[in-house]
């Protein structure tokens, strides 16, 4: 079983900064993909920042040049670094992974359970 644990949510001014953190653990062979989504009420989960095995990376346009998403492969970890926040960062922030739990089983996708971000002062 996999699991993907999301920390580091909180409350924060406009203009602030948060660190969020990922951890998948359990049965991994491999994983291709890391990423965060966001979903805030009454609005469709949106991908916010995404990278890849090699290190390529891609963000929404909304969130380009405040945030920084990085990844340690050796504690298949995810993180994203959120910085000059605004009130429309507001959301529930999910971890999503798509990985492999041995190496002769499809590439499957896994989410986490949500952390809440709010920005408001």
């Amino acid at each position: 079983q996999v699991q993907l644990v999301e920390s580091g949510g909180g409350l924060v001014q406009p203009g602030g900064s948060l660190r969020l953190s990922c951890a998948a653990s359990g049965s991994i062979f491999s994983i291709n993909y890391m990423g965060w989504y966001r979903q805030a009420p009454g609005k469709e989960r949106e991908l916010v920042a995404g990278i890849v095995s090699g290190g390529s990376t891609n963000y929404a346009d909304s969130v380009k040049g405040r945030f920084t998403i990085s990844r340690d492969s050796a504690k298949n970890a995810v993180y994203l670094e959120m910085n000059s926040l605004k009130i429309e960062d507001t959301a529930v922030y999910y971890c999503n992974a798509l990985l492999k739990r041995r190496s002769y089983e499809v590439t499957s996708n896994y989410w986490g359970q949500g952390t809440q971000v709010t920005v408001s002062s």
